[in-house]
């Protein structure tokens, strides 16, 4: 596994924490709880983008849109999209 450097959520400036809350704010309830936490808590999918808050907000907040029970898609179709897409990449999320 490989090793980057992130930012803590206890020591995130303003512009982090903001990216990280609103980025969540968009997640449907099920992805409360991350799968794979850091020592603080958050997912280490979002902490890994830390270093770039931006990069961060855009791109946790696609998926967030894209999994939007307003969309014409169930949530079980939803899932099994997400699913196909990680087993195609090899990927544990």
């Amino acid at each position: 596994m490989t090793w980057i450097r992130t930012i803590p959520v206890a020591e995130a400036d303003e512009k982090l924490r903001l990216a990280m809350e609103s980025q969540m704010a968009l997640y449907p309830k099920e992805y409360a709880t991350p799968v794979h936490a850091t020592a603080d808590g958050s997912a280490a999918i979002v902490a890994s983008h830390s270093l770039i808050p931006e990069a961060l907000r855009h791109a946790f907040s696609t998926f967030g849109v894209l999994m939007s029970p307003d969309l014409p898609l169930s949530r079980r179709q939803q899932e099994m999209i997400t699913t196909m897409v990680s087993v195609t990449n090899r990927c544990v999320y």
